[in-house]
């Protein structure tokens, strides 16, 4: 069941008040939250996350503070992340649809077009690698990425689903059915139930299941854009969640006490094995998004996807 913070209300803030005290603006504070820069806790009366004074102290105390946290959490568009890198927006696009570059947040304007927000941070660490320089010079776009834009390919929305799932395990933490709700929330229900057939643990995932972004009222168009954004749609990619669904219910199962465990059913497919990332030089790939069981297991060792 959800682990309970031991530290005392008193003692922590809401997301709102550690925002001010940090000096960063709302989305500003998520994003520091989702990267793992700024710890929260639990709130013991149900009612979302906290934030520790102790934590609040630490990162103020920090060199370069506020200055540094804002550099780590600036988002860019598609002109200005071009600017950065020294390539014109159609040059970036094209490596963002590869999956070169992997957005980090994205929102939708109102003409309820997409639009996909980047570290800034990381597209400076790109330019600078000097393996990438055939990528950002040239009149042409290398012929690897020119072939994958001509069959219409766009890893954007699952190099973000990619990247979220990892941000939602590190917020559910050690809290298994937490863990597993997480993974559920990118599928599409069809699948959940089709993984996960006892009704008893689908009502747990949906009691652990974590927020989402909310892009418009619900059932309007802008949501339901969202909503596909947000869901697996690539065979390989839905089978990825569907394995590490099923791996992290199980394992929710074995930690239950006996006495509140739910019934169990046969066990759906086994995890994929591990993922082996290609050779830095080469570009073309199948696919630059790790499965969610390494980004599970790249969050327990504090390490970040490579973007």
């Amino acid at each position: 069941m959800a682990r309970i913070s031991t530290t005392p209300h008193h003692l922590t803030c809401a997301p709102s008040r550690a925002a001010r005290e940090l000096d960063l603006k709302r989305s500003e504070f998520e994003l520091a939250v989702n990267l793992g820069l700024i710890r929260t806790v639990p709130d013991e009366g149900g009612g979302g996350r906290r934030v520790p004074r102790a934590e609040i102290d630490r990162v103020r105390s920090a060199d370069g503070f506020p200055g540094a946290l804002r550099e780590r959490v600036a988002t860019v568009g598609t002109t200005e992340g071009a600017r950065l890198m020294g390539v014109t927006p159609t040059r970036f696009t094209s490596l963002a649809r590869f999956g070169l570059l992997i957005p980090v947040t994205f929102y939708l304007n109102r003409y309820r077009t997409v639009v996909w927000l980047y570290l800034a941070e990381e597209l400076r660490q790109f330019a600078a690698e000097p393996s990438n320089a055939r990528l950002l010079t040239g009149r042409r776009t290398p012929a690897e990425v020119r072939e994958g834009l001509k069959a219409k390919m766009d890893r954007r929305p699952r190099n973000w689903r990619g990247r979220h799932i990892g941000f939602l395990l590190r917020q559910a933490g050690d809290d298994p059915w937490a863990r597993a709700a997480a993974v559920a929330c990118l599928l599409d229900p069809a699948d959940v139930a089709d993984v996960v057939p006892d009704r008893h643990e689908r009502a747990q995932l949906d009691r652990c299941r974590p927020r989402l972004p909310a892009h418009g009222t619900p059932g309007s168009p802008a949501a339901e854009l969202a909503e596909t954004l947000m869901t697996a749609s690539e065979p390989d990619e839905v089978a990825w969640f569907r394995a590490d669904l099923a791996h992290t219910v199980a394992t929710a199962r074995r930690h239950l006490p006996p006495a509140e465990a739910p019934l169990t059913h046969p066990s759906a497919p086994e995890p994929p094995g591990p993922f082996r990332a290609p050779a830095a030089e080469t570009l073309a790939s199948p696919d630059p998004t790790p499965p969610p069981g390494l980004l599970s297991r790249l969050l327990r060792r504090g390490r970040r996807p490579a973007g």
